[in-house]
């Protein structure tokens, strides 16, 4: 029995549906960094962005190499960063919409 599209879709889209994940993209989107340059960009505790990290990882939305004591992570696939800009685009226009209503009232 295969998984639907739509159900490994909405698995996808719950794994970026954290602030914390959403930001580690962010930061990556400048290229590949260590976990020691992640910790104060992202702004969240150690432990909970190495859960942050593990979840993505499992999820092949970022790659990690070992050089040493240090920890590089990177995008696998810069098509992420498009998904990120398109639904900027969309909450934008419907805060607009919703700005607009509100000017109505």
């Amino acid at each position: 029995m295969t998984t639907p599209s739509y159900q490994v879709e909405a698995e996808f889209l719950k794994t970026l549906g954290h602030p914390g994940r959403i930001r580690v993209l962010e930061v990556l989107r400048d290229g590949e960094r260590p976990v020691s340059e992640l910790i104060p960009e992202v702004g969240i505790e150690p432990s909970h962005l190495s859960q942050r990290l593990g979840v993505m990882r499992r999820a092949n939305l970022i790659q990690a190499r070992k050089v040493g004591s240090n920890v590089y992570y990177s995008v696998g696939d810069p098509r992420l960063f498009e998904l990120l800009e398109v639904a900027t685009r969309v909450i934008r226009t419907s805060l607009a919409g919703t700005q607009e209503l509100l000017e109505q009232m």
